[in-house]
C-alpha cells in the first residue's frame, strides 16, 4: 500500500490502515503543510513516514487538524504532536476530549451489546489541544482555504473540511465509503440521529471530489453519489 495517494495538487490521502482509515496532508505554495487525522496510536509512524515521501520534513508542519476525538482518528495525535512541535486543532466541542483523552459518551438508544464489549473502550493518548478552537464556517488559511463544516452527531464536535480550490470535500466520519456508501455505526456515533440529519449539508456543498476517512475517495460525480445515498437513506 502506497504511503500517499494524491487527491489533488498539494493534497494527498494518507492510507493508514489500508483504505479503510485515512489521514490526509495539506501543502501549500510555501511548504508548509497541514496534517489533518493521524488515526490510531500506531499509525504516528506511518504519518511521519508519509510526510516524508513527500519530501516533507517535521519542521515543515505548522498545523494538526482533526475531525474529531475518537481514537482512530485522534490516537496518532500525541506522537505527531511531539515530533512536529505542533498542537492540534479540533472543534471546542471535542476538545476536551482530545486534551484528556477520554470519549463521549454514546448514542443512549444503543443496548450494550456483545459487539460493543468487543469494541476498543479507552479513549486516545491525550494530545496538547490548541488554544482556539475550530468553529462552524472558520475558513483556515490551510493550501488556499480551508473551510470547516461542523457536523456533530458521529461525536459532538466531528468536522468535515471543503478546499473549495480543488473542489475537494473530506467527510470525515459523517459518511462512510466502506463497501459503498454508508453511515458510521449507531453503537458508535454520540447521536446517531443527529449524525443523520447534519450529514444533508454535504449535500448542499460543492466538489468534485469526495474523501472520507473510512473508505476510497469518489471522484465520478461525487455529489450526486453522496445526494442519492442521503436520499435514500432519509
Amino acid at each position: 500500500m502506497a504511503l500517499t495517494v494524491p487527491l489533488a495538487e498539494g493534497i494527498w490521502r494518507v492510507p493508514l490502515i489500508g483504505d479503510f482509515t485515512n489521514g490526509f496532508l495539506l501543502r501549500d505554495a510555501d511548504g508548509q503543510v497541514t496534517v489533518l487525522d493521524m488515526g490510531l496510536p500506531f499509525s504516528g509512524k506511518r504519518v511521519m513516514k508519509a510526510l516524508a515521501s513527500i519530501g516533507s520534513d517535521p519542521s515543515d508542519v505548522t498545523r494538526l487538524l482533526l475531525t474529531h476525538c475518537h481514537p482512530d482518528h485522534a490516537g496518532g495525535a500525541a506522537y505527531v504532536a511531539e515530533r512536529t512541535g505542533r498542537e492540534v486543532s479540533v472543534h471546542a466541542d471535542d476538545a476536551d476530549y482530545v486534551r484528556t483523552g477520554t470519549q463521549p459518551p454514546t448514542d443512549p438508544t444503543v443496548r450494550t451489546s456483545l459487539l460493543a464489549r468487543l469494541l476498543p473502550q479507552g479513549g486516545a493518548p491525550p494530545a496538547p489541544v490548541a488554544e482556539e478552537p475550530l468553529r462552524d464556517g472558520q475558513v483556515l488559511d490551510v493550501a488556499g482555504g480551508l473551510e470547516v463544516v461542523h457536523t456533530p452527531g458521529h461525536s459532538p464536535g466531528h468536522c468535515s473540511y471543503l478546499h473549495r480550490d480543488s473542489g475537494l470535500l473530506i467527510t470525515g466520519d459523517a459518511i462512510f465509503n466502506v463497501l459503498g456508501l454508508r453511515w458510521p455505526m449507531k453503537m458508535l456515533c454520540s447521536d446517531f440521529r443527529m449524525t443523520q440529519q447534519t450529514a444533508h449539508h454535504l449535500a448542499e456543498l460543492d466538489y468534485t471530489t469526495a474523501a472520507f476517512t473510512h473508505g476510497p475517495e469518489i471522484t465520478d460525480r461525487p455529489r450526486e453519489a453522496i445526494r442519492t445515498f442521503l436520499a435514500k437513506a432519509a
